[in-house]
């Protein structure tokens, strides 16, 4: 390649904006409801939501009250063809209609169940397609596991980062060594040990991680989540996620008066745990009747927003950031050619560089010099809840949306307006469809466990007079 060709490439490489990616945000920002059109809605703006997989290895070994898959899910056996398969269609679906880069979730039973070779397969596809993946997980797995994941037969590694999602909560029962937790506080040590693999990971093979903790809130541990913030946010989680239960999935597991937990009774436990109120309309993902996220920091014990709402120069400062740099692609993107693509839009606008300036002046000097000279670190901690909405709101609400329909009902309209603007799509090949993920659970999961469980049936195998060897959850 000659040079002027070579620096035709470096220039087309470094453009802050993809054309693809502006068309992809675009498209997202039309179809928002009017009622999410916010100043702080990230989606349309400088994202076009996260993504999750689906169908593809719905079995888990721990048995979870609530759990939000149907009742065939634990009677369709994992295969790793299977998943890579049906992984690789999704993920070409999504990148069609989302556009170059997303963040996607591995997800759907247990994902340790999978091989590691299959699973790091898996992950590589979800990239080949401009996907930035996250694996969910219960946590309940070794370091030989993870280290077969992240490093092939030869010994060098498959991955520079890895991300994983890791579900804790005292509702999940069959854990090792601690098959039925009596509390949130007794499921620590776990939590700690898990982040604590990939720290060794880290150490011994030099391979990165973002590791987030997710947790399901029903009124039987609600007044824990503080205690689980507290004593767990330094243990390497870079997000606290938590989810109020809702009737969804299998109805076989619905054992309390989860709406007694209500989102804001679960936020203000959330900011109890932070020690500070935590202003979800800074930013916004999505509808905040499903989504709030409070971005920040810790230094030492005291949590810190990045952008203080109810400072007017701050909101600024994420006007800015929306207007400059919201078109530039910051997901999946290698950290030298994001510098450079960031570096071009500072050479273009240099009025950024004083705004950032003075937001960093004024972020010293709410947390306090002194502190920062003293702990001398900053950790990235975000907040986050998710409420998934009953099934027997979602079904109806997406039928009328099917047929072109916006319901009179309050309940459904309102429903209605949270699925048009859902942050976590799920892709169906066979049709060319996005649908939300509350509609894949409420409506589609079903019956498409139920054929899942006809085209990868377990096989009971008999030996002897020994009675068969049955799945362990059903």
């Amino acid at each position: 390649m000659g040079l002027m060709a070579t620096l035709r490439a470096v220039e087309r490489a470094t453009r802050p904006a993809d054309p693809e990616f502006v068309e992809a945000m675009e498209r997202r920002w039309a179809e928002l409801p009017e009622v999410v059109k916010t100043p702080g809605q990230i989606l349309g703006r400088h994202g076009v939501g996260c993504e999750g997989t689906h169908g593809v290895f719905p079995k888990c070994n721990l048995a979870c009250t609530p759990c939000y898959h149907s009742r065939d899910a634990n009677r369709v056996r994992v295969d790793g063809p299977h998943t890579r398969e049906q992984v690789a269609a999704q993920m070409g679906l999504l990148r069609k209609l989302r556009g170059p880069r997303a963040h996607t979730q591995l997800i759907g039973g247990e994902v340790s169940l999978l091989a590691p070779d299959d699973h790091a397969a898996t992950l590589a596809v979800m990239r080949e397609m401009g996907r930035e993946p996250m694996s969910f997980t219960h946590g309940d797995f070794d370091q030989e596991y993870l280290t077969a994941l992240a490093l092939g037969p030869d010994g060098r590694r498959r991955f520079e980062r890895l991300s994983f999602a890791a579900h804790f909560d005292k509702f999940m029962y069959g854990r090792r060594g601690i098959e039925r937790p009596p509390s949130e506080q007794a499921l620590n040590p776990y939590r700690r040990r898990f982040a604590d693999m990939f720290a060794t990971l880290r150490r011994e093979h030099g391979v990165r991680s973002f590791l987030a903790h997710n947790m399901t809130v029903t009124p039987g541990n609600l007044d824990e989540g503080a205690g689980v913030i507290r004593d767990c946010h330094a243990m390497g989680y870079g997000m606290f996620s938590f989810q109020p239960a809702a009737f969804i999935g299998d109805e076989r597991r619905w054992k309390e008066h989860y709406r007694d937990a209500t989102p804001d009774a679960v936020w203000a436990e959330i900011e109890r745990g932070a020690g500070t109120a935590l202003d979800y309309h800074v930013f916004e993902n999505g509808d905040v009747r499903c989504n709030r996220t409070a971005y920040g920091f810790y230094v030492g014990e005291r949590w810190h927003p990045f952008l203080d709402g109810q400072d007017p120069r701050d909101l600024a400062v994420r006007d800015a950031f929306f207007r400059y740099f919201g078109k530039a692609s910051f997901t999946g993107t290698p950290p030298m050619l994001l510098a450079a693509k960031l570096a071009r839009v500072i050479a273009r606008h240099p009025v950024t560089v004083a705004i950032a300036l003075r937001w960093l002046a004024r972020t010293v000097r709410r947390v306090g010099v002194s502190d920062l000279l003293r702990r001398r670190q900053v950790r990235s901690v975000t907040f986050v809840m998710h409420q998934f909405m009953d099934a027997a709101d979602v079904a109806p609400a997406w039928e009328l949306m099917q047929s072109g329909e916006t319901s009179t009902d309050p309940k459904l309209r309102e429903t209605q307006e949270r699925l048009a603007a859902c942050h976590y799509a799920m892709a169906h090949p066979e049709d060319g469809t996005l649908v939300p993920a509350c509609v894949q659970h409420s409506v589609l999961d079903p019956a498409e466990n139920a054929a899942l469980r006809t085209l990868l049936p377990i096989v009971e195998v008999r030996t002897g007079h020994h009675p068969p060897i049955r799945p362990t959850r059903s």
